[in-house]
């Protein structure tokens, strides 16, 4: 790839910039659309059936649950507002994964309200929950396979994380909850962020299979679910490419009649929890370059800031830009792409090449359209951005209006000092 496509013309840009002022987030809708269908499709075998649960952490945003919903998606969720927000748009009951870690009282209560199925991370949460809010129609854990597993670099190598059961424990535990009557199982597990090699999920369904067969048999329990993670990595700079996921669903269908169907177990619902694969390629931040300052290097000041894309700065992610005000311009000219803020690492791009950039200039940041409002922060009293959706017919749908100054101020009270 040699370049990355926009949805949207500069004579569109420019006029919903009449409108909604940059900086601001916009999200294709069609494209998400189209990309949920594909990856149904490539699940389409499983025959417990497949669904995804979208990490609503990654763009919580109602606007965009409602369309994934309509698309069969259901939400993960790992705080009270996600559940709520959750709520709010119509997803109920068991088409919501709560997984949570070191979860407060208040968080598992409205989970059980709701019916959701309710991963627990822990197995000295099962008394905790017990007690508090009772245990729930399905027993499910979330797994740590240690050094069985190698993690990434974004979410770093299990045994080194804060979550998951080990291997005893889900032994254990999965008996306390059939010796309480639970009759239905599930097992989840998460190891990887960002990943771009189709064989880690492959590798992660054939680690958890075995499981499922050995703890079937040694425990005697029946397993309705397994919950393989998310983790699928999106080509993020030019020369990455997208996880086959027809690829990737071949593998683990192949581990499934090898593992469960070989074993006689009876048909094992599959399902993820991806969200960046899902929205992230098909959101953008749109920023206006507002300065451009010749010193050592040179520099394009834009009117965004790491509040409203914080991956760069917190990881040294690459985040493609293009000037929609010279798109075919040649790239010959080299600027760090930054933003107002009193931080050196609030920059979208380092060393970046570009064509000629000047004052006045659109800059679309590409790949935006997951950890990216979500992030969001108001240090330097920095206000978060709108968020727009992009429909199919070429509207534009305000659907989170951006932060004022009042926003800033309204959980203080000038008037007691």
């Amino acid at each position: 790839m040699t370049e990355k496509k926009v949805p949207f013309t500069k004579e569109q840009i420019e006029k919903i910039i009449e409108k909604y002022p940059t900086p601001f987030h916009i999200y294709d809708e069609k494209s998400i659309r189209e990309n949920v269908k594909r990856f149904y499709k490539a699940f389409s075998w499983v025959p417990g059936g497949f669904k995804n649960y979208f990490a609503v952490k990654a763009l919580p945003n109602p606007y965009i649950l409602k369309v994934l919903k309509e698309e069969g998606m259901g939400s993960d969720c790992s705080s009270l507002p996600e559940l709520i927000l959750s709520e709010k748009v119509g997803i109920k009951g068991e088409d919501i994964m709560f997984t949570s870690n070191n979860t407060p009282a208040q968080e598992y209560k409205k989970a059980k309200e709701l019916g959701v199925i309710i991963n627990l991370d822990d197995i000295t949460h099962i008394p905790f929950l017990e007690k508090i809010a009772g245990l729930p129609d399905m027993g499910c854990f979330r797994y740590n396979p240690g050094p069985l597993k190698a993690g990434n670099a974004i979410i770093g190598n299990p045994q080194e994380a804060k979550y998951g059961f080990t291997r005893p424990q889900l032994f254990e535990g999965y008996k306390i909850l059939k010796d309480k009557g639970i009759k239905r199982f599930g097992l989840h597990t998460m190891v990887a962020s960002n990943e771009l090699n189709p064989d880690y999920f492959i590798e992660t369904a054939q680690i958890l299979f075995d499981l499922i067969v050995e703890i079937s048999q040694k425990v005697g329990i029946t397993f309705e679910l397994v919950n393989l993670g998310g983790g699928v990595g999106i080509p993020y700079k030019l020369d990455q490419k997208a996880v086959d996921l027809e690829y990737v669903s071949a593998g683990i269908k192949k581990a499934y009649d090898e593992k469960i169907k070989a074993n006689n177990l009876p048909p094992l619902k599959i399902v993820m929890e991806c969200a960046r694969m899902v929205t992230g390629p098909y959101g953008y931040v749109v920023t206006r370059a507002i300065h451009k300052k010749e010193i050592y290097k040179n520099y394009i000041g834009v009117d965004a800031c790491m509040a409203n894309l914080m991956r760069p700065a917190l990881y040294g992610a690459y985040h493609h830009a293009t000037n929609l005000s010279n798109p075919d311009g040649k790239k010959d000219f080299v600027y760090d792409i930054t933003g107002s803020l009193c931080e050196n690492t609030d920059k979208f791009a380092i060393n970046r090449e570009m064509p000629e950039t000047k004052p006045g200039d659109i800059i679309v940041l590409h790949d935006a359209g997951a950890h990216g409002f979500a992030m969001g922060f108001n240090y330097n009293g920095k206000l978060r951005a709108a968020e727009l959706l992009l429909a199919p017919d070429g509207s534009v749908k305000k659907i989170r209006r951006a932060e004022t100054i009042d926003d800033y101020f309204a959980t203080l009270d000038f008037s007691s000092l």
